[in-house]
């Protein structure tokens, strides 16, 4: 598989449907594996990273799940196409910078993707539509123990897998969620939930993980102990809290609609004016105003039918995906704003105006909420 397939294609876990798909983007498992008497990525020469390749791709490459998989050793790979892949959420960021031994390999619905010799030997994910935390679990853990067949992993009888950074000893398991969370950013409350969720042991990061913003309203909820639960036990917990964030993140959206409705509808109004007719754009604000235009969809203002376009331009108005599309010619950031707001306007060229009869003006929101409509995106 070439990668121009990956970019031309949406993937099953933005493109698809699941549980509690309204505010739950993605679910993801990470499963990090060392091979043993090897050492680690970050200390490997680079003659012992390219033998740890040698033994890991074929193996992946492989298994039934990866045929006609798409790999590619990164260093065959353009800092561009690395980036693409970056944005994509199929490698991380850490992985993108890595040079001879690394490489990556993702099978053609890109719900499965191995990174090999990123902080450890082997990195593999497993990714699903909605709340599917256990699912994604069940196709990863089947790989895994497959390879296991193949591969000697390093595995300790008390501590469980060892693993580069110590975080990750035990099951090496990072669980997480990708939550669009409009109502509560709008309605002040997500700092309270991001304190509540901290303080029972999970973390809420930003759109690309550890050190990133959290653009677009999108948050990233995951473990952060591997040691002293099992993997169903760690699932169990995260699945959980998950769905009582879930649960706030509706009861703020009825309460927005019940007391700030004209807040609500002229943001939609403006996001819907901003993202059909302007002719510049930058990623932020593009994030931004596309999550409000995902609220309007979750709110009946729009057709249904128009949730995976706006899902599919999130990724689509990203940097490195506006310049593969140039097939590489170097554009600039005003180029890219110009090229962002273009193809926007193209894809919701079909989309009806909101209908703003969904939701209905009480007299109390709307004597209360004159300075409120005011406010954009960028200022919650």
């Amino acid at each position: 598989m070439k990668l121009s397939r990956i970019i031309s294609n949406a993937g099953e876990w933005l493109s698809g449907d699941g549980p509690n798909r309204q505010v739950v983007v993605s679910s993801r498992i990470r499963l990090a594996r060392n091979l043993t008497r090897t050492a680690f990525p970050g200390w490997a020469k680079r003659a012992e990273r390219l033998e740890t390749l040698g033994l890991i791709r074929p193996a992946i490459e492989a298994l039934p799940e990866m045929h006609d998989a798409y790999a590619q050793n990164l260093t065959e790979l353009t800092a561009l196409e690395r980036q693409v892949l970056v944005e994509r959420h199929l490698i991380s960021r850490e992985h993108a910078a890595k040079g001879a031994g690394s490489a990556v390999v993702m099978n053609v619905e890109q719900t499965l993707s191995f990174m090999i010799n990123e902080e450890d030997h082997l990195r593999m994910q497993s990714i699903r539509c909605g709340l599917q935390l256990h699912e994604a679990y069940a196709a990863v853990d089947k790989c895994d123990t497959q390879l296991a067949t193949r591969l000697d992993f390093a595995y300790h009888e008390e501590l469980g897998y060892l693993t580069a950074c110590p975080t990750n000893v035990g099951t090496g398991m990072r669980a997480s969620a990708m939550l669009h969370l409009p109502g509560l950013v709008m309605g002040d409350q997500i700092n309270k939930i991001i304190n509540s969720v901290n303080k029972i042991g999970l973390a809420v990061r930003g759109l690309y993980g550890e050190g990133t913003e959290a653009m677009g309203n999108l948050f990233q909820v995951s473990n952060q102990t591997t040691l002293g639960e099992s993997e169903e036990q760690i699932i169990d917990r995260l699945s959980e809290v998950i769905i009582h964030i879930v649960e706030h993140e509706e009861n703020a959206r009825q309460q927005l609609v019940e007391k700030r409705a004209t807040t609500v509808l002229d943001q939609i109004g403006r996001a819907y004016g901003v993202l059909c007719h302007a002719h510049s754009m930058t990623s932020k604000e593009a994030l931004n105003w596309l999550s409000i235009l995902k609220l309007g969809i979750d709110l009946g203002l729009f057709p249904d039918s128009a949730r995976v376009t706006i899902d599919e331009l999130f990724i689509e108005t990203q940097p490195a995906h506006l310049q593969k599309g140039t097939q590489g010619q170097k554009m600039s950031a005003e180029a890219r704003d110009a090229l962002r707001a273009t193809l926007i306007r193209a894809k919701l060229k079909p989309l009806p105006e909101p209908d703003m009869t969904k939701v209905p003006l009480s007299p109390v929101s709307d004597s209360n909420e004159a300075t409120e409509a005011k406010k954009e995106p960028d200022d919650e």
